[in-house]
């Protein structure tokens, strides 16, 4: 319930009468719905490898290719640094930063399905207009639509599975859409690998596969129902409560429908949902699940390496074919570790994962740090030992990452906003998420150059404080329905300093 009090109260007791089966209805409307990841993951994987293909480099950045060839010493860590390269990365994640606040309001007012579509549609334009660029203005022009594409689809992706997900299933459900981004991954990889080999518009094929997803995505998203905590939110009880029937299999729906009805009559009286979000009563939902998880899921390092895995794989000595082979093997792990979270998170629990993987990511990119420090630069070429250990060390980042901070960084903040905020609150996880994701894109290269090896050393000590982050701040959401996840913060021994002394309220004392 979200919009009850924090104190007991008869709603916060339903949680145990919730039934559901598992039917074909919700095995498919939850597969088609998380494919919206793909679109993301497909050009996360698509723009690294395609930023290294020296038929794209010479067509565009005929200066970064020259660079490219040179064996300088000076070039050594910074043979990629462009700011307009690198603005072909990021641009697509300012557009989907600004685009989030409509994809908000569609969200909230048109339902969720909406915006799926809506994200579809505009990243199947921007593909087309990539694949077929004549210039860096088409290029730019392309990116910004996929950005808005991914805007939409973030944004309502992952909100989707959680409403749709039982409780003690939600967390492997929801991580269907980080499972579909890193399959995006892998198979961009794989494409790029492939496509490197045709001379000279093979790049222009892997941009214009991105159409696929895309098309995947807008037909099976015709065929969805909407949410039932979506139809409530709009007034559509009748439709809302058959949905919730045919999606749990079972007639015996009426205590968490009448959550849901609940949640909804405070939803209803918040007029201003992004004002609410700055509400005393709402600050842990604000700190922990629209700014912090958003923020430190960038500030991992692990969005830099799959952006650029082939480039960092080629400052570092790999050659071309090898570099992209590389990055194959390490989007792999991205897939096998999102597998291990599925099988495990509603199990073993958000927190252990996040600290766990936490520890680990520390030690490789130290390890990372110190053998580039050894062996890396200064005209040295790495020892052929040296760059398999260096594949192995990033790898089992990837594997890391990949069970915690990747997908936990959008199940997590989806369980933790009440309905009235949802939308709104998404909309700020996915702005955080692509402003940190474009700042990023943006300074990683130029950062490489200048920093070095110092920049691994950098994501260590940022991992170390999200850990404690984590640690102190995170109460455990496993299981938890999602509209009672509100009654955790009374109990937690920080928060409910913070939000014990004002009970969330029912009808309009909860406006403004």
């Amino acid at each position: 319930m979200a919009g009850g009090a924090f104190e007991d109260t008869e709603a916060a007791k339903r949680a145990h009468l919730y039934e559901y089966k598992i039917t074909g209805y919700f095995i498919f409307s939850c597969i088609v719905a998380a494919s919206g990841g793909a679109l993301f993951g497909y050009d996360l994987g698509v723009s690294g490898g395609v930023t290294s293909m020296d038929d794209f480099l010479k067509r565009f950045f005929p200066k970064v290719y020259r660079r490219k060839q040179e064996h300088l010493k000076e070039t050594d860590y910074c043979k990629y640094e462009s700011q307009i390269l690198t603005l072909f990365t990021s641009s697509l994640y300012f557009a989907g930063l600004v685009s989030t606040f409509a994809a908000s309001h569609v969200t909230r007012k048109k339902g969720r399905k909406a915006s799926i579509l809506v994200g579809s549609i505009s990243f199947f334009l921007g593909a087309v207009l990539n694949a077929t660029a004549v210039n860096i203005a088409m290029l730019i022009i392309g990116r910004i639509l996929l950005g808005v594409g991914i805007g939409f689809g973030n944004q309502a992706v992952p909100l989707y599975l959680s409403e749709m997900s039982p409780a003690k299933i939600r967390g492997a459900v929801n991580q269907l859409f980080q499972l579909s981004t890193c399959l995006g991954i892998l198979v961009a990889n794989f494409i790029n690998y492939e496509t490197d080999k045709l001379h000279p518009w093979g790049w222009r094929l892997s941009l214009g596969l991105a159409t696929v997803p895309a098309t995947v995505m807008f037909l099976g998203g015709l065929a969805l129902p909407e949410t039932p905590n979506s139809l409530v939110e709009q007034g559509k009880f009748e439709e809302a409560r058959k949905v919730l029937e045919k999606v749990r299999g079972t007639s015996k729906i009426d205590a968490e429908f009448a959550d849901l009805v609940d949640a909804s009559k405070a939803a209803q009286a918040i007029k201003h949902p992004f004002r609410n979000l700055l509400k005393r009563r709402n600050r842990p939902q604000l700190i922990i699940g629209a700014l912090g998880i958003p923020a430190f899921q960038q500030l991992t390092g692990m969005n830099s390496i799959l952006f650029y895995a082939p480039v960092i794989f080629q400052s570092l000595g790999f050659g071309s074919n090898a570099s992209l082979y590389s990055s194959l093997i390490t989007s792999g792990a991205l897939v096998l570790a999102s597998l291990i979270s599925m099988a495990f998170v509603d199990r073993w629990g958000r927190r252990k994962f996040f600290l766990e993987a936490g520890c680990e990511m520390i030690c490789y990119m130290v390890a990372v740090a110190i053998t580039l420090a050894l062996e890396f630069g200064q005209g040295k070429t790495l020892p052929k030992g040296t760059s398999y250990f260096l594949v192995i060390i990033i790898s089992l980042f990837v594997l890391a990452y990949g069970r915690s901070w990747g997908p936990l960084g959008w199940l997590v903040p989806s369980e933790l906003f009440p309905l009235e905020t949802r939308s709104a609150g998404q909309s700020m996880v996915v702005c955080v998420n692509l402003f940190f994701t474009a700042l990023i894109a943006q300074c990683f290269l130029v950062s490489l150059c200048h920093l070095r090896y110092g920049i691994f050393l950098v994501f260590a000590g940022l991992i170390v404080i999200m850990s404690c982050f984590i640690y102190f701040l995170l109460p455990e959401t496993k299981q938890v329905p999602i509209e009672e996840v509100c009654y955790l913060w009374s109990k937690h021994p920080i928060w409910k300093k913070i939000v014990g002394d004002e009970p969330r309220t029912e009808g309009k004392s909860a406006e403004n």
